[in-house]
């Protein structure tokens, strides 16, 4: 392997479109940001990685992973259904970036953006147990003090207890995680836990381990005896979130563990892998508290001078009610009507800016006391003229949008914003997303990153 300076490092995040338990998930807005933006701006930081490319087979996380400065490798179908592993996924994007120049790949990562607490140091972590520490392979983990059960499906037949062994081929139940994701689906492995390199503690002299009856059985513990933590041998979890292989070594063996794997540990605070709804409803709740002081965070009004919205589908829900004098009528959301008041107090200035020739937009407009241009065919060049009219630099620019036809105007701003349940394309080339959808709050929920503590 070349000197530590010279090597190819490729991070690979395996991203899917076809997600089933959150549809859409690796577009799902966790702190604002796609989760795919957040893997790829924390490999793009990180000090080893040398190159970054998403796997993909939809369009949408293909234009969320460019935005966020990755490049794209889309994925055939034979490598993208349900049954596909991840290791397919990083030895066929391998593949393409060897083939389109570079030289070849030294050490190469798998990063999982269903782990939307991963930062740089983690990444910078596993790259350099291989690039400059001689492992072979390397994994997140974080310490684990649990007492790990399995049920018993014997119906009382006695078995011993199972002793938790090293990574890999854990026999850790499946609820808590196992290491032996190599046949799992691709993207799907949350790698969310590989309790990892303890047997089970032999219990004292005078305690007898009793036989196993119907009903649960310790995995990593005799439940006969409970030992002390501190008289516990160390146990780690796997996080599932970042691993790291000597790229000859990973092709040879064909997975991800393999020769001497080291283990980084990491803070089990951020551990957390997005499978259901429940994972990422905490994973919003949590983003505040742990993304707090870390680069590439949400705006604040020190990065913004304007805000311009979109009407239909970011201020209503995209929908219009018609009444039999075929007049149309739509819906808002009063908490948008307060944010946009904070906004206005806090002197940025405001533009609606639409397509819509309703009336209703000029009549919501004059409501808010913000100044309107609708019945616009050509946004980007009625918001270019307006920037140059109010003097505002476009890169100081804060446009909310929900579809296609948002897009030229994305790409004239310095903070193009999507709100939760637009277009994929959108959502993709959106710096950042709501978690609210349009007509349901998603203005003031802006209004909130802008502006802090007067509206959180």
């Amino acid at each position: 392997m070349p000197p530590s300076s010279d090597r190819r490092v490729l991070a690979v995040i395996p991203a899917r479109g076809g997600s089933k338990g959150v549809p859409a998930k690796n577009l799902a807005a966790v702190g604002g940001v796609p989760l795919v933006a957040r893997a790829v701006r924390e490999c793009r930081a990180s000090r080893l990685v040398t190159d970054v490319v998403v796997s993909t087979d939809d369009s949408g996380i293909a234009a969320a992973a460019r935005g966020a400065g990755a490049e794209v490798v889309h994925r055939p179908p034979a490598i993208a259904g349900d049954t596909a592993t991840s290791e397919a996924a990083v030895i066929h994007a391998m593949d393409a970036c060897e083939a389109l120049g570079g030289g070849p790949v030294d050490v190469v990562l798998l990063v999982q953006c269903t782990s939307p607490f991963l930062v740089r140091e983690d990444i910078d972590g596993v790259a350099a147990a291989v690039v400059e520490k001689g492992a072979d392979s390397a994994l997140t983990v974080a310490p684990f003090h649990g007492f790990v059960w399995r049920e018993d499906e014997n119906s009382g037949a006695p078995t011993a207890p199972t002793a938790v062994s090293s990574i890999p081929g854990s026999e850790v139940p499946a609820a808590a995680g196992t290491a032996g994701d190599a046949a799992r689906p691709a993207d799907a492995q949350s790698g969310g836990g590989t309790a990892a390199a303890s047997a089970v503690p032999a219990a004292p002299a005078g305690v007898n381990p009793l036989p196993a009856a119907a009903g649960g059985t310790g995995v990593n513990h005799d439940k006969a005896y409970r030992p002390r933590r501190q008289d516990r041998p160390q146990d780690f979890l796997e996080t599932g979130a970042a691993y790291a292989m000597d790229a000859r070594g990973f092709r040879e063996a064909g997975h991800r563990f393999f020769g001497r794997t080291d283990l980084v540990r990491t803070d089990a605070a951020r551990v957390l892998e997005v499978d259901d709804p429940h994972d990422l409803a905490r994973a919003r709740a949590l983003a505040p508290l742990l993304d707090a002081g870390r680069a590439g965070s949400l705006p604040t009004r020190d990065d913004i001078d304007a805000v311009v919205l979109d009407f239909d589908g970011t201020q209503t829900d995209d929908r219009v009610l018609i009444d039999s004098e075929g007049r149309e009528l739509v819906a808002v959301h009063r908490g948008d009507g307060l944010g946009i008041a904070a906004l206005r107090r806090a002197e940025l200035a405001l533009l609606i800016l639409s397509t819509e020739k309703n009336p209703v937009v000029a009549a919501r407009a004059r409501k808010l006391q913000v100044p309107v241009l609708h019945g616009i065919d050509r946004k980007d060049l009625a918001l270019k003229q307006w920037c140059e009219e109010q003097g505002i630099a476009p890169e100081r620019v804060l446009y909310v949008g929900n579809d296609v036809n948002d897009l030229p105007c994305f790409g004239l701003v310095g903070w193009p914003v999507a709100v939760s349940g637009a277009h994929d394309v959108v959502r993709g080339a959106a710096r950042a997303v709501t978690s609210t959808p349009g007509g349901d709050g998603a203005i003031r929920e802006i209004a909130s990153w802008i502006l802090g503590k007067e509206l959180s």
